[in-house]
């Protein structure tokens, strides 16, 4: 580390950058992190955790409700929102806590400021600067808004988690897992939900048969989808928000939250008088091994817009720290990687969607189930639970694994250990299933669906 202060230092203390620089302390590394707002980063302050939170709160509304089919006489419950936000905010504090005592554990310095880059080694802090041999940019990402009159009369996914009191209506603007996740919330909160899309469906990029089958719940729970749909403006009247539609329909609600698209928040960060390359939204290009095109500066997670999750962040910045100063070069694989969707009901998929699987293999065969589960018979829920495998013809492997129901994430990732050890269909069908649960359907399925050709045909 000859002439720098730092070996490795980070701009970000979000999870990928918080997780890198640990690791690199765990090397032997001195390391240095800046953070201009608190240390957790998306996932623990605006996002994962947070959302999880309120997911979780909104979930009680249907245990209430499908108790007295099993017995329970429930006095009618009352919900306190502003309750909730407080014993959220509380929560995230203390995971504040564990992060900066974390990384002070670590040995990482802690920069509370505002980074910018000056040149390869040398980051201006505001009222100070330091110098690193190699500069590791973790940044994440951000809410963008489309440029509409009244769009200031919108929010985000970040006031939507701080909302002082819970509306009466809202409209939320976005088919994506954003816009889905607080639908639900919000619908079984008792708030009236009218979801805008600008396309047909849910979920774009997820398999057809998922965005289907999610389309339909959402709707059985009484969430307003209005598809095809652009807003155009968004006016204040009186105490209503009117967002009017390029048909011209307005809707009108208490509040209207747009969440149709993030951005990586490398704006001021000084890397393009670097030649630090990036595209239009700001997405850093990076190579198999996070680097940039200036040598020594890295960037991982959100920053880079590669697949935007918390644990590939944070495996990114593993994978990178462990090449550096780990003497185990180390690349990511971005393929097979697990995701969830915590809507209502919860989503979950691994591998390719059957659209994907056609396109890259000759032959493939797809088994696919919809079922209402046992808790249902007596609840008298009329919600149903749809799962899918992508199988190639000639290896029998399966190539995808996807789920609409309870506990689908948590199912998911069993799934995707099989999938990530090439597991077959017969493989899967010689296990044994655990029953009576909803699990087991995936080892049971044995009807291949018809060709869409043959489909067609009938």
């Amino acid at each position: 580390m000859a002439g720098y202060d730092f070996d490795l230092f980070t701009i970000g203390a979000g999870s990928g950058g918080v997780a890198g620089s640990r690791r690199a302390g765990s090397h032997g590394a001195k390391v240095g992190i800046a953070e201009s707002v608190r240390v957790g980063g998306t996932c623990v302050l605006r996002g994962c955790v947070p959302k999880k939170l309120l997911v979780y709160a909104a979930h009680f509304a249907d245990d209430f409700a499908d108790a007295a089919g099993f017995g329970w006489t429930v006095a009618q419950p009352e919900f306190d929102w502003p309750l909730l936000i407080a014993n959220k905010d509380r929560e995230l504090d203390r995971l504040n806590g564990i992060y900066l005592k974390l990384l002070a554990e670590s040995g990482v310095e802690l920069f509370e400021a505002r980074a910018r880059l000056l040149d390869a080694h040398t980051i201006d802090l505001g009222k100070t600067r330091v110098t690193a041999e190699r500069i590791l940019i973790a940044t994440g990402g951000h809410p963008v808004l489309p440029q509409i009159p009244g769009i200031e009369h919108a929010i985000t996914s970040n006031e939507a988690l701080a909302l002082p009191e819970l509306p009466r209506r809202i409209t939320i603007v976005g088919g994506g897992y954003i816009a889905v996740e607080f639908a639900g919330i919000f619908n079984a909160l008792g708030v009236e939900v009218t979801l805008v899309l600008r396309g047909e469906a849910v979920l774009r990029g997820f398999d057809e048969d998922v965005r289907l089958a999610l389309g339909l719940e959402l709707a059985g729970r009484g969430i307003a989808i209005k598809a095809g749909t652009v807003g155009t403006r968004i006016d204040q009247r009186g105490s209503e928000l009117v967002l009017t539609t390029r048909a011209g329909e307005e809707i009108a609600a208490d509040r209207v939250l747009y969440a149709t698209g993030r951005a990586p928040n490398t704006r001021g960060l000084g890397l393009e008088a670097l030649g630090v390359l990036s595209n239009e939204k700001g997405a850093i290009a990076v190579d198999e091994w996070s680097e940039t095109a200036v040598p020594g500066i890295f960037a991982v997670g959100d920053a880079t817009d590669r697949l935007n999750l918390t644990p590939v962040a944070i495996a990114e910045a593993r994978a990178l720290v462990d090449t550096l100063f780990g003497g185990n070069p180390t690349k990511f694989e971005h393929s097979g990687v697990p995701s969830a969707v915590f809507s209502s009901p919860p989503v979950a998929t691994v591998g390719l969607t059957e659209a994907q699987a056609r396109s890259r293999y000759r032959h493939i065969d797809v088994y696919r189930t919809r079922f209402r589960p046992m808790k249902h018979t007596l609840s008298g829920r009329e919600e149903r639970i749809m799962m899918k495998l992508v199988v190639e013809r000639e290896s029998d492997k399966v190539l995808g694994c996807h789920m609409v129901g309870p506990d689908a994430a948590e199912i998911i990732q069993g799934l995707a250990i099989a999938l990530k050890c090439g597991a077959t269909k017969r493989q899967f069908d010689q296990t044994v299933g655990i029953h009576p649960t909803a699990a087991e359907e995936f080892v049971t399925m044995r009807e291949k669906l018809a060709e869409p050709a043959a489909a067609a045909a009938e």
